[in-house]
């Protein structure tokens, strides 16, 4: 007899054949049995509770009945037919409508006859009815009648093959059938006592026919924590086995540079954060091993100079340093914030990007070969294959999230003589569960105090129709000395509805605000790169007083003077972004303003957005609402596979248990960090069997 695996091609299991095969594979990417088992019901029916007829109301959703069927009419001609029957129990009768089906259902209806009857309540003329019941002779019924029901998403194309939520029952019925004790446990069981979870067989039971609402809450609870200590225990194997086989630099001083700078050239006292911070990087880069190292801080938490710091013990240890920035406006302010603190020691400092005139990149090529610059700032052109050193030891990358891995891994074979420390920065503020799973395979750092002094920027929410009093407003700051953004949003799809959009801005904030009283810039996208830092260079020496612009200053442009940030359309920007977009105000010592300006026809998603602005000015707190509205796929940017492709887990809502899973996954690794243990092959060949599946290796 043929023996049915977790492996087995989903078109040999009873029901479902090559045809729905097809469909089940092109829809929902259900290869094998086990495939179909990780399909999980999206909510459960209680079919245990009875109403009665009278008890209904309109909002009743799922109503189940017992009846008998006292009459049956078909109603109307053509296309318009509906068969009506009505349903009688002790307390009352309600009628029961079919628009579709009729041929099959009407000859299964019998008069005098009891029925099981579920369904959902409409509302016709006044009066409950239910359309389309599931209907069940009482006869007829089995045992497993009054247990709580699965439902299954479901799509068009499946329907039509007969794989509406109750035939998707069916086949994970047929294929738990199928497979009956050759479901091996993936979780050993002195972990699955330790942690309380069901084995894999009964949590797969407990999630498709549980025997209770319990039953089912733990199964779910047992089948996330195996999806969640499984990432875990991969990222954290990754991360120990980085720090095993790439060997790193060892920077054993911190000398002249750094002191000198640290005591002669800080023009301000480190925060507690920012002295944890670069304690913890000296640490790991005198250790032997390659530093990996996530650094979060929010806008203007002072990231940048812990940057330096940590450049300078590079410096002090003989070797060069390159930071690389996803656009050119970003890599420009590095290189100016970098090479003014730079020059005070006599330390050379050179920039790279796509723009750099030829003979001007030529020297700095040279330079950096030579060794003569110790610290090169630009763009992915630092990747290309010209740009060589003579001993680099260090690379920073800002906003890491917006390269590929290619690129950086090209970026980190630049010294042959072996990989560089990496520190990457990020002024996205990334929550917990997803700082744990997108990056749980690096050290972390949290600067999460502002320097002294900093005020919290208010953030206002204002109509359009309050447009007039906005301009009175914004003509006090500017007597006063101060500088103002006017934000348009950019829609992706259409460049040239961006560039309509702002520019009729433009426009009318040119007449509110006339020349020669006010002095007005545009930046946006079209622009070059050297018209676009004229334009900066001019705000950033207070020779404009509003910048018109699209989200391209939304990261890197410092203007301490700017003290008024108004963000035009409110509704089509993510929290994230707006969080980015209020970081670039509040910069300098004066009281500082936010003004979200919208329409009222808001959806409730942008309600939340403008609320969770206008509540708080933490950014983790920020994240947290962005990624309960939109999903950690969509919050760095782009739908990431591996560690973000979750079938039952939420990072959301799951952080207890991913907390869990990684601790364990922890002390797992730390008694036995290869897994060789016998106690652990099933843990070393379920990893390598889920990282080939899934192409985790892309995440480091």
């Amino acid at each position: 007899m043929y023996q049915h695996s977790e492996d087995t091609a989903i078109e040999y299991l009873k029901g479902v054949g090559p045809e729905r095969a097809k469909i089940l594979k092109s829809e929902l990417k259900i290869y094998t049995y086990m495939d179909l088992l990780y399909y999980f019901p999206f909510r459960y029916v209680d079919r245990s509770i009875i109403h009665t007829i009278s008890t209904l109301k309109p909002e009743t959703t799922d109503a189940q009945l017992e009846g008998k069927i006292i009459s049956s009419q078909k109603i109307g001609m053509g296309k318009a037919t509906r068969l009506v029957a009505k349903l009688q129990d002790k307390t009352g009768v309600i009628e029961l409508v079919w628009f579709k089906g009729i041929k099959w259902i009407e000859p299964n209806l019998h008069i005098g006859k009891s029925y099981r009857v579920f369904g959902k309540m409409n509302v016709f003329n006044h009066k409950i009815n239910i359309s389309h019941p599931e209907l069940q002779a009482i006869e007829a019924m089995g045992s497993n009648s009054t247990k709580i029901q699965p439902i299954y998403p479901s799509t068009e194309k499946l329907q039509h093959k007969g794989l509406n939520s109750k035939g998707i029952q069916k086949i994970v019925h047929n294929a738990l059938d199928s497979l009956k004790d050759n479901i091996p446990d993936v979780i050993p069981i002195h972990i699955r006592e330790q942690c309380n979870v069901l084995g894999r067989k009964h949590s797969l039971q407990g999630i498709h026919f549980p025997n209770n609402i319990q039953h089912q809450k733990t199964a779910e609870y047992s089948l996330k924590f195996e999806e969640l200590f499984y990432v875990q225990l991969w990222l954290l194997k990754l991360k120990s086995n980085q720090n095993k086989k790439y060997k790193g630099f060892v920077f054993e001083k911190v000398g002249d540079a750094f002191n000198n700078f640290y005591n002669n050239h800080l023009a301000f006292e480190l925060t507690g954060a920012q002295k944890k911070v670069v304690k913890e990087i000296r640490l790991d880069m005198g250790r032997g091993s390659q530093m990996n190292r996530l650094l979060q801080g929010d806008v203007g938490s002072g990231k940048t100079v812990v940057a330096l710091l940590s450049i300078l013990i590079a410096i002090d240890n003989g070797y060069q340093t390159a930071i690389m920035a996803p656009t050119e406006i970003l890599a420009k302010q590095h290189y100016l914030s970098f090479k003014e603190s730079l020059d005070k020691l006599g330390i050379s400092c050179v920039f790279i990007s796509g723009s750099t005139k030829t003979k001007e990149k030529r020297e700095a090529l040279e330079g950096l070969k030579q060794g003569d610059h110790k610290v090169v700032i630009g763009t992915h052109a630092l990747i290309e294959a010209p740009v060589q050193f003579t001993n680099l030891g260090l690379v920073v990358i800002d906003e890491q999230h917006k390269f590929g891995v290619a690129q950086r891994a090209k970026l980190w074979s630049k010294n042959p003589k072996g990989l560089p420390h990496i520190l990457i920065m990020t002024a996205t503020p990334i929550p917990r569960t997803l700082a744990m799973t997108l990056y749980g395979d690096l050290d972390t750092s949290l600067i999460d105090e502002l320097p002294p002094g900093r005020k919290p920027v208010k953030t206002i929410h204002q109509y359009e129709k309050n447009r007039l009093k906005l301009f009175g407003f914004l003509k006090e700051q500017i007597a006063k000395g101060r500088q103002v953004y006017m934000v348009y949003p950019l829609i992706e799809e259409s460049e040239t509805l961006d560039y309509n959009n702002l520019m009729s801005g433009y426009e009318s904030i040119s007449k509110a605000f006339p020349l020669p009283e006010y002095r007005i810039g545009v930046l946006h996208g079209r622009m070059k790169p050297a018209d676009k830092e004229i334009e900066m260079q001019k705000f950033a020496a207070g020779k404009t007083d509003i910048m018109v612009s699209t989200t391209v200053i939304e990261v890197g442009v410092n203007v301490p003077n700017a003290s008024v940030m108004v963000i035009e359309n409110t509704e089509k920007f993510g929290l994230s972004q707006l969080h980015q977009l209020r970081g670039r105000v509040g910069r300098g010592a004066e009281e500082s303003f936010c003004i979200l300006l919208s329409s009222y026809k808001l959806s409730g998603d942008a309600k939340t957005r403008i609320q969770t602005m206008c509540s708080t000015t933490d950014g983790f707190k920020v994240a947290e609402a962005d990624l309960k509205l939109r999903g950690p796929g969509d919050l760095m940017g782009t739908r990431q596979s591996g560690v973000l492709d979750l079938k039952i887990a939420s990072l959301v809502s799951d952080e207890p248990i991913l907390s869990l899973a990684r601790s364990v996954a922890k002390a797992v690794l730390e008694k036995d960090p290869l897994l060789e243990k016998s106690e652990h092959t099933l843990l070393r060949v379920e990893v390598e069997k889920r990282k080939s599946a899934k192409n985790w290796g892309m995440i480091s």
